[in-house]
């Protein structure tokens, strides 16, 4: 059977805006969390913030379905640098991917990273909020 959530409503967060991470405040009030997530690609280190871009790898995070997508999501474009009033070329971009949630699929909000990044950075567990070096 499909997931009767509204695909435009899931948000994938991989980084500082899931629990535990230093930004996940903004979301408070502003919908549920659906727990842990995964998604095909690779994650790097930025400086005290993570990047996702594609790959052969398994990331990690947490889905967040919200209650007003339409206002919640400009929020967001602004807070990641890719709203309207932002320079390009962006750091970032949202588009929609496909994660996985306990065997269930769905197609998700994301935030990826749109600049090169340093093979020396990348996070091969996966999962930014268990890196030892977000601690840091």
């Amino acid at each position: 059977m499909a997931d009767p959530r509204d695909p435009g409503r899931l948000l994938f967060l991989y980084g500082t805006l899931r629990p535990g991470g230093n930004a996940a405040g903004r979301l408070a009030g502003r919908g549920r969390w659906l727990g842990p997530t995964t998604t095909r690609g690779r994650l790097y280190r930025i400086t005290y913030y993570p990047a996702l871009v594609g790959g052969d790898g398994v990331v990690r995070g947490d889905l967040f379905e919200m209650d007003d997508p339409a206002a919640l999501l400009p929020e967001l474009d602004a807070y990641e640098g890719c709203g309207p009033g932002d320079a390009e070329p962006w750091e970032y971009r949202r588009a929609q991917i496909a994660v996985d949630s306990g065997g269930t699929g769905h197609a998700a909000w994301a935030y990826l990273y749109n600049w090169p990044v340093d093979e020396s950075a990348r996070i091969e567990s996966g999962d930014f909020l268990s890196d030892s070096r977000f601690r840091s």
